[in-house]
């Protein structure tokens, strides 16, 4: 019981520290809910989200607020913890009474928030690049899916290095479907899996996973393993001289492993991102400029702080289009396929169907010194797996997450 008490307590206190970051709250203002975790195994995560919804906070108060109306941002850590994520859901919207929910970083986090959505009729946006497949018509999702990422990047490695692929994944339903998604994409390119490890988070040694891709004898590495411990594999696979060519949906540009790492240990690691910190556009480096001016010690603008920062945004423009927070009038605006804001990125527009985000994506590569190139800028790919499966929110709330081998019944 003390740790429970010792544990809100400090969950409160991250709150008021959020709301010292924003505007001045009022009886008016709208209120933001946000979950991400600032500590435990995936901080280096989330906590350039709490940067990046801090970041548009300010900024869209300093021009007034949304509708005339300042935004109070309440910040809870749920540690890595799913039962803490639900236990802070039902806190935020059943005493904070927030208008809408931001957050959550691995998929679980996602799915044991969602039904708490769901029953209170509560807008939850999820800004994390995902598996994909979540057909709810609460819940908006902001990063990129496997059509945007698996679909291009996949191919590329296939062409490039071979048909034989190792995947080493992150042991719950990112991973596990993620693979299932690299399962198909490969199967219909007349490639191999040659082996799949599922790995327990927190997991952080890989002598005898490095032991098993060497005797497997791939063409390359599909390496979607999660947080600061599974992130351990690149030190060791580079001390044991692995050298194998490597795709993933997610390294570089959420974790920032080739600013973490010394070389060569992300060497030949390719992914397919809408964001990641190189990028140099004008709107980008417009973008990159006034986060660093307000986190100088940050070392790296990753996807989800960038996604974070467009999805308060997003918000802004869905409440100012409604001229209301409530779910089933900002719904009315995501149905007229017009929902869509500049973001560093270029334009991204929310899918009527799917609630789904469209993103301009680019394949990266990471050199031996750990400089990132452009290899390939596919432009904008919109979210269209699932209305291809059937997944239509403007007719119909399925709530539920679809895979390859889980589809809608006819």
């Amino acid at each position: 019981m003390k740790f429970r008490r010792s544990l809100l307590a400090f969950a409160s206190a991250l709150s008021v520290t959020a709301l010292i970051g924003a505007a001045p709250a009022s009886a008016a203002s709208i209120k933001i809910g946000l979950l991400e975790d600032i500590s435990g195994d995936l901080a280096l995560l989330g906590k350039p989200k709490l940067n990046g919804s801090q970041l548009a906070v300010e900024e869209i108060n300093k021009a007034g607020g949304i509708m005339g109306r300042q935004i109070e941002l309440i910040h809870l850590d749920p540690q890595g913890d799913n039962a803490r994520y639900q236990e802070f859901a039902r806190r935020l919207v059943n005493k904070d009474k927030v208008d809408v929910l931001i957050g959550g970083i691995t998929s679980a986090s996602r799915e044991a928030i969602r039904p708490i959505m769901n029953r209170t009729d509560t807008l939850y946006i999820y800004t994390n690049q995902y598996e994909g497949g979540v057909c709810d018509a609460g819940m908006i999702s902001n990063g990129a899916v496997p059509e945007q990422q698996f679909s291009t990047m996949i191919p590329f490695m296939v062409e490039k290095f071979g048909k034989k692929v190792y995947v080493i994944a992150a042991d719950y339903n990112f991973g596990q479907i993620s693979a299932e998604w690299n399962r198909k994409i490969v199967k219909d390119l007349g490639g191999t899996v040659v082996g799949e490890e599922f790995i327990p988070l927190g997991v952080s040694q890989f002598a005898q996973t490095i032991q098993n891709i060497q005797k497997a004898k791939p063409d390359w590495i599909l390496t979607i393993n999660v947080g600061a411990a599974q992130d351990s594999f690149f030190e060791q696979a580079a001390a044991a001289k692995l050298n194998l060519p490597m795709g993933s949906s997610i390294k570089v540009m959420l974790g920032f492993e080739h600013k973490r790492f010394a070389p060569p240990a992300l060497n030949k690691m390719h992914a397919v991102a809408n964001w990641f910190e190189e990028i140099d556009t004008p709107e980008a480096e417009a973008f990159k400029k006034r986060w660093h001016a307000k986190f100088p010690n940050e070392m790296y603008i990753n996807d989800m702080g960038y996604n974070a920062y467009t999805a308060v945004y997003q918000y802004k423009m869905l409440v100012e289009a409604a001229k209301s927070t409530k779910l089933a009038d900002i719904r009315k605006v995501i149905a007229t396929g017009k929902a869509c804001v500049e973001a560093p990125e270029g334009q991204v527009c929310i899918d009527p169907k799917s609630q789904h985000t469209s993103h301009r994506m680019r394949l990266i590569a990471v050199d031996e010194k750990h400089a990132v190139k452009v290899l390939k800028d596919y432009g904008v790919i919109q979210p269209y797996w699932l209305s291809e499966i059937g997944c239509d929110l403007t007719k119909k709330n399925d709530k539920k997450q679809y895979t390859p081998t889980d589809l809608p019944k006819k």
